[in-house]
């Protein structure tokens, strides 16, 4: 999809002959890399990815010695009391993978955090980018960090600093 965005924005830049169209290249991880609030949001959610990860490793923990308890065990269990420790490995071994899913899954808990931590610091990020584009009067910026294959990009036409300098953050730093 963002190669068709890509190829359909060259055709573009192409056919329109009467009408030069100013556009400009920014990078985003550059730029969030170098806002110290995106920093200490990133280390908020390592540390909380780190104790969801500790977590769940262990309930793996106590679900793998009850494997090893089992696996001792089983030759002296009536099939009754196989059926039903069998039963408590099988429920315990879903417990492991609905939390795994419900912290780290597709739109989990830990996706959840990164909108509520991160977004209101791209949305910053965002405005500036706005700013920028309607002072300076741009028809396209292109962000070269998202998966736009851009082959060669002008190092001039790369507005990175300026973004940083409309944030307030010194480019260098």
């Amino acid at each position: 999809m963002k190669k068709i965005f890509f190829i359909a924005f060259i055709a573009l830049l192409v056919s329109s002959e009467a009408n030069a169209q100013r556009y400009a290249i920014i990078d985003t991880k550059y730029i969030l890399d170098k806002m110290p609030e995106y920093k200490d949001a990133d280390k908020k959610i390592k540390a909380i990815s780190e104790q969801w990860q500790k977590e769940i490793d262990d309930k793996q923990a106590v679900l793998d010695k009850m494997y090893k308890d089992y696996d001792i065990e089983q030759f002296m269990l009536t099939d009754e009391l196989k059926k039903k420790r069998e039963t408590e490995l099988f429920n315990k071994e879903k417990e492991v993978r609905d939390l795994q899913k419900k912290r780290f899954g597709y739109e989990g808990d830990l996706f959840k955090e990164r909108q509520r931590i991160v977004k209101p610091i791209q949305d910053k990020v965002y405005n500036a980018v706005q700013k920028i584009a309607i002072s300076r009067s741009y028809d396209f910026i292109l962000d070269k960090s998202e998966g736009i294959t851009v082959i060669f990009a002008d190092p001039k036409l790369d507005k990175s600093d300026d973004i940083l300098a409309q944030l307030g953050i010194k480019p260098g730093s």
